[in-house]
């Protein structure tokens, strides 16, 4: 069963379809295609999971859109919250 969901293959995180534990493999639908890979750490529900390898200061993709950008070295497996991303949103100092 899938746990996870990605709707672009630019995403570089999945959105949880149910809880998961830590250490607990997670199958990840993208489109067609689907894969495996462990979670770090529990997360709930309707959070996001890195798909990938992301860096700080690196940006966080969500159904092919930009959504923030990593404030934290983030690992494949682990959750993508507001503790390692930083949003881009209504700030008036980015241009």
């Amino acid at each position: 069963m899938k746990k996870a969901i990605a709707i672009d293959p630019k995403d570089n995180v999945a959105t949880l379809l149910t809880d998961v534990k830590s250490g607990e493999t997670v199958k990840v639908q993208l489109g067609e295609d689907a894969f495996k890979l462990a979670a770090r750490e529990e997360m709930p529900f309707g959070h996001k999971l890195s798909l990938a390898g992301i860096r700080q200061g690196e940006n966080i993709v969500k159904y092919g859109e930009v959504i923030g950008r990593a404030s934290a070295d983030i690992e494949p497996g682990a959750h993508v919250h507001v503790h390692n991303v930083e949003s881009l949103r209504g700030r008036g100092d980015l241009k």
